[in-house]
């Protein structure tokens, strides 16, 4: 089920995925049952050579970008939560199916590549760049039919964490921004924690 030229859909049919439960996949029953991490895992879970080779390509084209511009430790924490924030909203809204794949943390690196459009205006590589990258992530959503809203969570995720931690290596940004991209951050899986897991 490819959902664009870019990466794969990581949503499947459970009867199609009968074991992506046993390796980490997302099944929200299994969270509710108290199996928390698969919030977390299914972002290194994948379905096959293919859904892992061409998520990986992905993943490492973009990474290299976000890397240098952020740091090794900054990438890894836009990139959790991205996944984090995508799992949480395909656990609220599609609870019955089971998901694994990179998808939602490569959205959120997506985001964060779209935050330091418009906090680094003024720089024309990044403006270039995040325009770029705006161009792709419409022509994914317009196309995300499958699984509509779960990558647009792990995007936003990624643009307020991108904000939270910044990006030292480009310059300072405003700590009022930082605050409240943080305050969207925990209200938003707050939100989600009470409408589908905390139940």
């Amino acid at each position: 089920m490819a959902k664009s030229t870019a990466y794969q859909s990581d949503h499947f049919d459970s009867s199609h995925c009968i074991h992506l439960d046993d390796i980490g996949g997302r099944y929200t029953p299994l969270i509710k049952a108290g199996e928390w991490w698969r919030l977390i895992t299914p972002g290194f879970v994948h379905i096959g050579l293919t859904h892992l080779v061409v998520n990986s390509v992905t993943l490492y084209f973009i990474g290299m970008y976000i890397e240098n511009l952020f740091g090794h430790w900054r990438f890894l924490a836009i990139y959790l939560v991205s996944t984090l924030m995508g799992n949480l909203a395909s656990a609220v809204f599609l609870p019955q199916s089971i998901s694994a794949g990179a998808s939602t943390g490569i959205f959120g690196l997506f985001g964060a590549f779209l935050m330091l459009g418009l906090a680094f205006w003024d720089e024309p590589a990044i403006h270039s760049l995040a325009h770029q990258f705006l161009i792709l992530v419409l022509l994914n959503l317009g196309t995300d039919i499958l699984v509509p809203g779960i990558d647009l969570a792990g995007l936003l995720g990624g643009f307020f964490m991108a904000a939270v931690v910044g990006a030292p290596r480009l310059g300072r940004m405003d700590l009022l921004k930082r605050f409240l991209s943080g305050t969207i951050l925990i209200v938003t899986i707050t939100v989600f924690l009470e409408m589908g897991l905390l139940k």
